[in-house]
Order: C-alpha cells, then structure tokens, then sequence
C-alpha cells in the first residue's frame, strides 16, 4: 500500500513537472540575462511542451494526438479568433485616429492627476457590466497605452491598471461565467455570493484607487492634449456600448472593425491601406496564438497524466478545521487555475470537491462560492500564459513579465480574500435569511 502511494506521489509530481519547466526555463533564463523582454515566452513554452509529451506514456503519435486535442480545445480556438479581431480592430482603430481621439477625450475630461484613478473605476465598472475581463482589456488596453504616452505614466503600469479593474467586475459580474460555474457548483444565488465577494473585492479596489489617486497627485508631466475629432469616437464608444448590451465580443469588435473601415475611407483610407492595418494587427498577434496553442497542449497533457488529480488529492488529505477548508479551497482552484490557465474551467475542476469540502466541515456555500471565484481571479490574473496577460500585453506592446510586478488589484485581493477566511467573514445574510 505505502509502496503505491509512493508511486503515486511520484507519478504526479511527474505530471506537473512541465510547469515546473516552462516556469524555470523562463525565470532562470530571464535572470540570467537580466531582461525578461530577452527571453520569448514562446522558447520557454516549446521546451516544456516537447518535455511534456517525452515523459507522457505511449505510442508517440497518441502523445502528439493529446497535446494537439488540448491546442485545438475549443475554447483555445475561441480565444484565438478574439485575438485576431482584438488586433485587426486594435491596429485599424489606430490607423485611423480613434485610439488619439478616445485619450485626448480622456484626458480633457479627467484632471491629469485624476486619470489613473479614472480609468481603473471604468475598467472595474466595465467589466462588472459585460461580464467579461477579455472584452474589456481589448477596449481599455490602447486607449491607457495612449495616456501613459501622454501624460508620462509608465506603460506597464497603466497596462495592468486595465488588468486589475477588469478583473474586479469579472469576479463580481453577474453574467461572468466564473460567477455562474461558483454559484452553480455551490448551490447558492447570484445575488448572495456577490454580497459576500463585495466585501472581498470592494476593500481591495478602494485601497487600490486611493494609491492610483497618490500615484496620480505625484506627477508633474503636463499632458499634450489635441483636438477631439469626434467622429473618430465612434468605434471605441460603439464598441463599449455593445459590450455593456452584452453582445458577444466576436460580434463586437466586427462592428469595431466595420465602423473603422467606413470611418477609415471617408477619411481617405484606401482599401490597400485598409487590409494592411488588418493584416498587421492580426500578425501582430501571432506570438499570442502560439502561445495559447502550446499553453493548451501542455497543459492538457498534464491533464491527461493525472496533475490536477495529483493536487487535488494531496490537498484534500491535509485539511484540518474550517479556516483550513477555505484555505485548502482556494489553494486547489489556484494550482488548478495553474494547470488550465482557465479561471472557469478551473472552477468547474473542483467545484464538486469544494461542495464535498463545504458540507463536510459546514462552511457557508456563499463564501466557497466567493473563494472559488476569488482565488481563481487572482491567478489567473498573475500568470504570463493567462489570456488577459497575453492579450493586454500584446496590446500594449509589452511582455506579460513586465506588467505583473503593477498588478496591485490582483495583489491587494489575495490579502483581502486571505483575511477574510482568518477572521470568519462569510458575508451578509442571504436572500433567503433576510425574508424570515
């Protein structure tokens, strides 16, 4: 018996040991030239990928055949077909003026020193609207680029701002599908895990605005406003509309992108020049489609050769008390959200463990719920291989390494979370409680 838990035990750490190389393969080689913009993400994820179907068991083209089964996941290939229109809209918006226009709107209505504070309140509102981190770093993303140009904000900073917001109306959005999949495999309403994540959330974002507010009220650059051309407003406003009316996101960014081209020739674009600003954008994230393929692929291998079950049995067998449920909750969505790079799917993952979890040691379905949406949150907002990373960085022109270290949301929502657990919090009174 203890001979097979010793097999086991080595046969997962086996399975994770991809991650382990992709994430050394990254640190270590970016330490060692000390620049993390030298080392393509891309490098690090081909070598554990190929490590990854080395150490899989079986005929080698059944090894191809699972990691390709992972790379064409639909929802990888979803993902991709956002990036693409994400960078057809992006490049094009910019060809034509929208994204010059949109920040020197910005930047007429804020005080300067006001406007970091100002866009991650309209990041948070947002995303707590469309319910999606995604759409909203694809509408965000370039017009902070253009403010931190302007106003002399660094770029990463203004880049993970985005990030952060979004991520706080994701998790607190009742069309988020991380709500939806919490809620669902907790059994407890919308309305109750969003009374208990306010009070998770909410301190997080108001520490939050008050240091971009500080950040704000310290610089002295005098922004360079230009003229408004406000028809130009029209496909960044009519793309944010369209999200709030909760329209699918390919939908969205084709009205985008539709709108840019009539703008673009009324203004004299030609259609030459139209398919070029097309084209480059969609290249422009080619590095991003390549690394959602290969993260999808790796990690479905490690599925495949039992690394989330390795985690979640390993965690489940240490529980001890009600705080050490909590946190054993929200440490397996986390090492799942590891595994998947998939808040939702990671949620999905454990769900029924953490309900077992939650009935065993009594805990309130509202705050398992709110830890499963949470922590999920958290890391899958750190990870270089995330969507929203790679998405907001390819946006902004950076690596996803660089706008991690200005992620405050991310960082002030795990202490909060954690806090909440130590001390008991577990909410406000149901819907349910609150009629009796």
């Amino acid at each position: 018996m203890e001979a097979n838990t010793q097999t086991d035990r080595r046969n997962g750490w086996l399975a994770l040991s991809p991650l382990a190389v992709f994430l050394g393969t990254y640190l270590v080689s970016s330490i060692a030239a000390k620049d993390f913009y030298s080392v393509p993400v891309t490098s690090a994820f081909l070598i554990a990928s190929i490590y990854a179907i080395l150490i899989t068991k079986g005929k080698i083209a059944d090894r191809i055949s699972i990691f390709s089964t992972g790379a064409g996941d639909k929802n990888v290939l979803l993902m991709i077909w956002i990036f693409m229109m994400a960078g057809a809209f992006a490049s094009t918006a910019k060809a034509i003026g929208s994204v010059e226009a949109t920040v020197n709107l910005t930047l007429t209505i804020l005080p300067a020193k006001l406007v970091l504070a100002g866009l991650f309140l309209a990041s948070c509102f947002i995303s707590m609207s469309i319910g999606t981190s995604v759409g909203t770093i694809v509408a965000l993303t370039p017009i902070a680029s253009g403010i931190a140009t302007q106003a002399g904000f660094p770029l990463p900073m203004t880049t993970a701002l985005i990030v952060g917001g979004a991520f706080f109306g994701d998790n607190l959005s009742f069309i988020s599908d991380t709500t939806i999949a919490a809620t669902t495999s907790q059994g407890c309403s919308m309305a109750d895990k969003f009374r208990t994540n306010i009070w998770i959330a909410g301190p997080a974002a108001l520490v939050v605005t008050v240091i971009y507010i500080a950040i704000g009220m310290n610089n002295e650059a005098v922004p360079s406003i230009g003229q408004i051309d406000f028809l130009k407003l029209i496909p960044y406003l009519t793309v944010i509309i369209l999200a709030l009316c909760g329209i699918n996101v390919l939908t969205v960014l084709s009205t985008g992108l539709a709108l840019c081209a009539v703008i673009g020739f009324a203004d004299g674009m030609t259609w030459a020049g139209f398919l070029g600003s097309v084209g480059s954008g969609i290249t422009g994230m080619g590095e991003l489609i390549i690394v959602t393929m290969l993260a999808g692929g790796m990690l479905e291998i490690i599925r495949h050769n039992g690394g989330i079950d390795f985690i979640i049995r390993g965690l489940t067998r240490r529980i001890n008390g009600r705080k050490g449920a909590e946190f054993s909750i929200g440490t397996l969505v986390g090492l799942s959200n590891l595994c998947t790079a998939n808040n939702t799917i990671a949620i999905l993952t454990v769900g029924k463990i953490a309900r077992n979890i939650s009935e065993r040691y009594g805990l309130d379905p509202r705050k398992s719920a709110s830890i499963l949406d949470t922590f999920s949150c958290v890391v899958q907002s750190i990870i270089p291989y995330g969507a929203q990373l790679l998405m907001a960085s390819s946006l902004a022109g950076l690596t996803a390494a660089s706008i991690i270290p200005w992620l405050f949301y991310p960082m002030a929502l795990l202490v909060t979370a954690c806090l909440s657990i130590l001390v008991g919090f577990s909410g406000r009174k149901s819907s349910e409680e609150s009629q009796q």
